[in-house]
């Protein structure tokens, strides 16, 4: 983060022709004010340092006994024998370090002990207790759905249309067929004055309604670092406008993702969703999505019935059924350990993990739901596609390619997945080959398990077809990963794979999807003629 932070203000100072404290004002004014705190710790920068060795004189980064000292820029040059580095740490040590002691001990201590106050302890732990069971913030009534957009709010699930009222959320069968309110917060309620028949009994009944819920790590969620807040040339306080909301969604995306997207995508690209099109096909599905996503999560290291049942908004008598994907494609087999086959799912765990997850769900889920297991991705395409190009912080001095990103984050041994972010070909196959073998358990698990409420299907992660799909739209491979990290799966790639994905469940699973409403068009036209949405 120093890095990133120092990186771009030395950039700015250089783009701009100004000194670094101009350009630390500049970046400080782009920021959202209560964001501003963190400016003011980088005041010993110079524009003889480069950001390394800024960082590792804060000692915000360091370096362990034994361990090499890890930089993301080539080291200065020095004369020869004497090793560039060392020097220019030794050089800027003392100068940062008072000025850091003095301008940022306070921000650090301040931040560590503010949940020790008696009037913000109880504020502290329903924090927690949302990050940890990935549930909404503002939830008046318990209901696990909610009014307010960020904070695990109605971007990760559908938006609550009474949030005092415990028995009305969106997903629930209507409560006597929705005559005088709307029990499940999809836009249709009331009775017909021609007939006197309920419009919910008219256009829902028997219409094979169903809601979408995610179970995926940080690609479901879909993780996203603007590459406007790195890329100075085109830097402005419009860059940074989205910079709140993001931070209250963990840098996540759900209103755009391949599965429970919803919102026309700002973040570039378009928006396709499984849940879109299953809106779609039948409008009485509005508003009905979970995305239980979780950045870094690894399920089988959890206690998989405790999370659901805190995580997990399905009442198995009152609910609508539901479409539940299964998409943990890259966790199981990535991590940051320098041993890290060592530290990758087996297939044994993998198995009693999905097995296990899957019977909690038997529990949860009303009758006539579907689970689609989604295998792993082969994550070579991405060393293949990035390693030479150069990274939005290298974009001006042709200085930074992912290699190096690559090998620094895996050197701070914070890497997302060091198995295939790394120069070491053997290396990435044995990621590949074991990210095959725990897709073949997911494939044997839809092939031999049975479940009373619902059936469960298996699909391979369509990396492979995206990319097809992408070239004949004239684009390159390297578009469908995210810029800055370098790992996760683009806006783009999240769209052309909710395409093939509902292409591939129109031929092999139509049942899944339920049949095409063919009250669609008076429902839509009704909403006009009222002017609601």
């Amino acid at each position: 983060g120093c890095v990133l932070v120092v990186s771009v203000i030395e950039q700015l100072a250089q783009w701009h022709n100004s000194t670094v404290k101009a350009a630390l004002e500049r970046l400080c004014n782009y920021i959202p004010g209560k964001y501003q705190i963190t400016c003011h710790m980088f005041c010993c920068i110079d524009r003889e340092m480069n950001a390394d060795v800024v960082c590792h004189s804060l000692k915000l980064c360091r370096q362990d006994p034994g361990q090499p000292i890890c930089h993301l820029y080539p080291p200065p040059k020095r004369e020869e024998h004497s090793p560039g580095l060392f020097h220019a740490l030794a050089h800027a040590g003392q100068k940062c370090q008072i000025i850091f002691a003095h301008s940022s001990n306070k921000i650090f201590t301040g931040f560590s002990s503010v949940c020790a106050f008696p009037l913000l302890a109880n504020l502290c732990e329903k924090i927690k207790y949302v990050i940890r069971n990935k549930l909404p913030f503002e939830d008046f009534d318990g209901d696990k759905f909610s009014t307010f957009p960020t904070l695990r709010g109605y971007h990760w699930r559908g938006r609550d249309c009474n949030d005092k009222n415990t028995t009305v959320y969106p997903g629930r069968c209507p409560d006597n067929w929705d005559v005088t309110s709307d029990s499940n917060c999809n836009g249709i309620w009331g009775v017909d004055p021609k007939d006197g028949i309920p419009y919910e009994e008219k256009f829902c009944k028997g219409a094979d309604s169903q809601g979408v819920v995610l179970l995926g790590d940080s690609a479901g969620a879909h993780f996203h670092i603007p590459p406007e807040w790195m890329t100075v040339t085109e830097m402005s306080a419009k860059s940074f406008a989205n910079l709140p909301m993001a931070f209250t969604d963990e840098l996540d995306w759900p209103q755009f993702s391949e599965v429970t997207g919803f919102l026309n995508s700002t973040i570039g690209g378009w928006t396709d969703s499984l849940y879109l099109r299953l809106r779609q096909r039948n409008r009485c599905n509005h508003r009905d999505l979970q995305n239980i996503s979780q950045n870094g999560i690894t399920y089988f290291l959890i206690n998989i019935p405790t999370f659901l049942s805190f995580s997990l908004a399905r009442n198995q008598l009152l609910d609508y059924p539901a479409i539940v994907i299964y998409a943990t494609i890259g966790n199981d087999v990535c991590n940051g350990n320098h041993d890290t086959l060592a530290h990758m799912t087996t297939p044994k765990e993998m198995h009693s993990n999905v097995v296990q997850a899957l019977r909690y769900l038997d529990t949860r889920l009303p009758n006539g739901s579907h689970v689609i297991l989604t295998g792993l991705v082969d994550g070579r395409f991405l060393w293949d596609n990035l390693h030479d190009r150069y990274h939005p912080l290298g974009q001006l001095n042709k200085d930074v390619t992912y290699s190096q990103l690559y090998s620094f984050l895996d050197c701070l041994q914070v890497s997302p997945c060091s198995g295939w972010l790394t120069p070491n070909e053997t290396l990435r196959n044995l990621t590949s080959e074991r990210a095959l073998q725990l897709s073949n358990v997911l494939k044997e698990i839809a092939t031999t398990e049975k479940f009373t409420n619902f059936d469960v299907f298996y699909m391979d992660f369509p990396l492979r077809q995206t990319a097809e799909e992408w070239r004949k739209m004239g684009g390159e491979p390297w578009q469908l990963i995210e810029p800055v990290d370098g790992f996760h799966p683009s806006q783009i790639a999240a769209a052309l794979g909710t395409s093939i994905t509902w292409q591939k469940a129109l031929r092999e699973w139509p049942q899944v999807l339920g049949k095409e409403n063919p009250f669609n068009g008076q429902i839509e036209a009704i909403f006009k003629d009222q002017g609601g949405h």
